[in-house]
């Protein structure tokens, strides 16, 4: 049976453009298209700066190269990127939603313009993807979607009370262009033919909200950390009364349950160090109480994220919502036993890699970092066992997983 073809519309580099390699590799990739593409056009200037000079968001931006993709399948929109980080960094005057229905709306203009060429199916993601999916369902190609993340209204509904229970966390919550937003993401849906999801978390999500829960198929993803020697770290074998290491990874806020984190890091103060990896999006009072009873480095670049995993005795993350957290995968990868919510949408197995804990509830987050460091037995099975999950779950698994459910699709 012959394999479909697609367009891949991709606004960032999420994952490193996994979708769109899988499907090159699988001989079904007729083009990406972007919003960078770091090899060509302006963003090649930036490269003259020296590195020393370069700030963060520039080095970001100069990663923006998608590897395995034959540059002659790459269509980007350099100029439109350009906008659309601008319009994103000035977000607090004219909100987020706005920028994002522009963009979404935008970018697919712009590739319906360029033309969908031979292509058998598209590929988007939520709320980017809308006039690509009408246009193939009227053009009879496929329209396939991936919901990233649990439905908006989902997430607003849980960020709307964990507002009310932190007001002195985030301000006010955002409004302006929620509704269209969501009625957008929701449109599309209904348009789709397939919609991934790489959680059941997700799904719930979506039957939640009364979508079309028939066409949603669950594949989780997979990380592949080659610098990752689970099997050799050193574990600490007797504690010696040595706090327990403990990581976070993800923007510091609300959604990722930071301040459980925080009351975690309160209770366990001599027992634990906890460290705190991303960018921070919460007020100068919220951040000073964090940083009374932990360690906040800021966002770091993708390549620096082992060393902080390799410090680790034990990764946290109590998030409200999410889709299936990568930082996850990475974690297991690192042999790093797993604390989160059945919301982070992970493929931990409570008590075998490490613990699902309720949302909201950091008394149980202690209760289950206490075990981990009075029983060092326990911690190192689990470390064991998370290594082990791991390989389940690499990019190569994740391509195969993936084919298997467009192929299925195919067949419908």
């Amino acid at each position: 049976m012959n394999e479909r073809t697609y367009i891949v519309a991709q606004l960032g580099a999420r994952m490193r453009y996994a979708v769109a390699r899988i499907l090159e590799e699988s001989g079904q990739l007729e083009r990406l298209y972007t919003d960078i593409f770091a090899a060509r056009g302006w963003p090649r200037l930036l490269n003259l700066l020296p590195h020393s000079l370069r700030p963060k968001a520039v080095n970001r931006l100069l990663s923006r190269i998608p590897q395995g993709i034959p540059r002659g399948r790459i269509t980007a929109f350099n100029d439109f990127g350009y906008e659309y980080a601008r319009r994103r960094n000035s977000s607090a005057r004219e909100g987020r939603f706005p920028v994002h229905l522009w963009a979404g709306k935008e970018f697919c203009r712009r590739i319906l313009n360029a033309g969908l060429g031979a292509a058998e199916g598209v590929f988007t993601f939520n709320s980017a993807g809308l006039e690509l999916l009408q246009a193939a369902r009227r053009e009879g190609r496929k329209a396939v979607m991936e919901q990233t993340i649990a439905p908006m209204r989902v997430e607003l509904q849980l960020l709307g009370a964990e507002a009310g229970q932190f007001p002195e966390w985030e301000g006010s919550t955002e409004s302006a262009g929620a509704s269209a937003y969501c009625d957008r993401e929701e449109e599309e849906w209904e348009t789709a033919d397939l919609i991934l999801c790489g959680s059941e978390f997700v799904r719930d999500g979506i039957a939640q909200r009364g979508g079309p829960v028939e066409k949603c198929v669950v594949v989780p993803y997979g990380v592949d950390v080659t610098n990752a020697k689970a099997e050799s770290r050193k574990l600490k074998a007797e504690m010696g009364g040595q706090p327990l290491r403990v990581l976070t990874v993800g923007a510091v806020g609300l959604r990722k349950g930071s301040p459980y984190v925080l009351e975690a890091a309160r209770q366990m103060k001599g027992k634990a160090e906890f460290r705190m990896v991303g960018g921070i999006g919460v007020t100068r009072e919220a951040e000073a109480q964090l940083r009374e009873h932990l360690e906040l480095t800021g966002a770091v670049p993708g390549t620096e994220l082992a060393r902080h995993f390799a410090w680790a005795d034990v990764f946290l993350l109590p998030s409200l919502c999410e889709g299936s957290a990568t930082v996850t995968y990475e974690a297991l990868a690192h042999g790093l036993p797993v604390i989160c919510t059945p919301h982070t949408g992970s493929v931990v197995r409570d008590s075998v890699e490490g613990f699902i804990v309720p949302i909201r509830d950091a008394a149980v987050i202690v209760d289950r970092l206490q075990r981990l460091r009075d029983d060092s037995d326990l911690l190192t099975q689990m470390s064991r066992n998370a290594a082990a999950r791991a390989q389940e779950f690499t990019v190569a698994a994740y391509g195969d997983r993936l084919t298997a459910a467009l192929r299925v699709s195919c067949s419908n």
